[in-house]
């Protein structure tokens, strides 16, 4: 294998952080290289470095034996590199097609020739096996499918090192195989693939090399071959990483979520939850399993006052929740891990320690009588930024600047640092590390012991049949079967979420 992509002793600093320190990496043409590290650890800003989107304060970056100029995007594309990002690039107002040939657009003479445009995303589509929509508009799409488009918006253009920065954060089990598939077919044509991931179990399934980051450093570099999972969690994190959720028995109580015929439609006005019924005890966790867009994403927004319902109720501790009053309905005792952390989670522009307090920013200690209390504002911060491990130089930084995984931790420290009475966990580890998993899923089950109703909705089955006392499977809409957690065999859950029979 020839050497595609060459890295030599890049360091990149920011205000108060050291992001990547000497690193060296090289990715050959025809391999996959999986990048991996705790939030924060650098790997992000290496590979924009190699995409021209950082410019790094020394080192070198080499495509195919070829010197890239620092910062130099268009430089780095012309030399046949193609990047998928974490967080999406798209213009929601835009068609699926439209945003695939941005900047690139076929012609008819001087017109845009529209037909042609759609014609190619559907060959995209088929030849990768990732179906889309070319007609649906951006916005009006669950976030997995818009995965799905910036991954055949980097296809497009012929690459010869394709780079990932976490392309199955937001994607199903099925949706994951399909991509780890699409990238051995890429890598069996010649083309090099480096590819950021937390999930092991791809790593295992389809990396020829594993290097890991730690600090901004290289820890090490290793094969499948040559480890394991628990091998490659503990060169991630320095220390053991419990892979399997440790919990005792639930002790559930009186139901504190009741759902009753529920009935909410989609951004399109069609019908995505129909005549839905749930009860979720205190005291427990029940998990929702179901293939995205089965209308997960509308039942938790209808339950957090988000949506509009057209009929049904939503009770807690027998009380009737308001309809589209996300504060009130969080003032009822309610906590929400949003699945879309940037959109719902975070406001960016915000630092962390307003970020730590926005359902709560108008009640005492915080406020009162609309005077902020500073000092409350500092210590609550100071507090949760130590309790929960957000790394950050500052509570006066900026959500915008922080990794992935530590802007969940920010939301999920939020939320749970209340009492509450019922937490609404919509894909709480996605795109997290292996250390902020093993954090997150305990902090959820220390809810659960505490007394709260906790509703998981995730798309990782691993992670609901760890985690779930009692598992729901959804689809259409419905919710099909409502298994005990002994019962919830991998198989049979697989097929009720495809709307078999079991």
């Amino acid at each position: 294998m020839s050497a595609l992509l060459e890295i030599t002793n890049v360091t990149k600093t920011f205000p108060g952080v050291v992001a990547n320190e000497n690193i060296s990496i090289s990715v050959s043409a025809g391999e996959i290289v999986a990048l991996l590290g705790e939030n924060g650890a650098g790997k992000s800003t290496l590979v924009k470095s190699v995409f021209g989107m950082v410019r790094p304060d020394s080192g070198e970056i080499r495509i195919k034996g070829e010197l890239i100029s620092p910062g130099d995007t268009s430089g780095a594309i012309a030399r046949g590199v193609g990047m998928v990002h974490q967080h999406f690039q798209l213009v929601p107002v835009m068609t699926v097609t439209e945003n695939i040939i941005l900047g690139d657009e076929p012609k008819r003479g001087i017109f845009l020739n529209m037909k042609a445009a759609r014609a190619e995303v559907l060959a995209l589509s088929e030849k990768y096996g990732l179906e889309v929509d070319p007609d649906a508009f951006v916005e009006d799409l669950a976030v997995g499918t818009q995965q799905r488009i910036e991954i055949l918006k980097a296809l497009r253009k012929d690459v010869d090192l394709l780079i990932l920065d976490e392309p199955t954060a937001v994607l199903t089990p099925q949706e994951t195989d399909e991509l780890l598939q699409v990238m051995r077919n890429l890598a069996a044509s010649g083309v090099g693939v480096l590819f950021i991931t937390h999930k092991l179990r791809e790593v295992m399934a389809v990396a020829d090399r594993v290097v890991v980051l730690r600090n901004g450093r290289v820890a090490g570099s290793t094969s499948p071959k040559e480890t394991d999972e628990e091998g490659l969690a503990q060169l991630m994190v320095g220390r053991n990483v419990v892979l399997q959720v440790e919990k005792g028995d639930a002790k559930p109580e009186a139901a504190t979520l009741v759902i009753r015929e529920l009935h909410v439609n989609d951004d399109r006005k069609h019908l995505a939850v129909s005549g839905l019924n749930l009860e979720v005890r205190a005291g427990e966790i029940v998990g929702v399993a179901g293939v995205e867009g089965n209308g997960q994403r509308e039942l938790v927004e209808a339950i957090c006052g988000m949506r509009p319902r057209i009929s049904g109720e939503v009770l807690v501790s027998g009380e009737a929740t308001p309809d589209m009053h996300p504060h009130k309905v969080h003032s009822m005792g309610v906590s929400h891990i949003p699945e879309d952390r940037e959109k719902h989670g975070l406001v960016s522009s915000y630092s962390i320690e307003d970020n730590l307090v926005l359902n709560q920013f108008d009640r005492e200690p915080f406020a009162k009588s609309w005077i902020r209390n500073i000092g409350a504002l500092e210590d609550n911060a100071t507090r949760l930024v130590e309790e929960f491990d957000i790394r950050t130089p500052s509570i006066k930084t900026t959500a915008s600047a922080l990794s992935g995984g530590n802007k969940q931790k920010v939301v999920v420290a939020r939320e749970l640092s209340q009492d509450t009475r019922v937490v609404v966990a919509a894909q709480p580890t996605r795109g997290v590390d292996v250390g902020s998993i093993e954090f997150i899923h305990n902090q959820l089950i220390a809810a659960r012991d505490a007394g709260a109703a906790v509703l998981l909705v995730s798309a990782e089955l691993d992670e609901i049949l760890s985690l779930a006392d009692r598992v729901a499977v959804m689809f259409g809409g419905k919710i099909v079967a409502i298994l005990d957690a002994k019962e919830a065999e991998r198989g049979l859950v697989g097929r009720l979420m495809a709307g078999l029979s079991a």
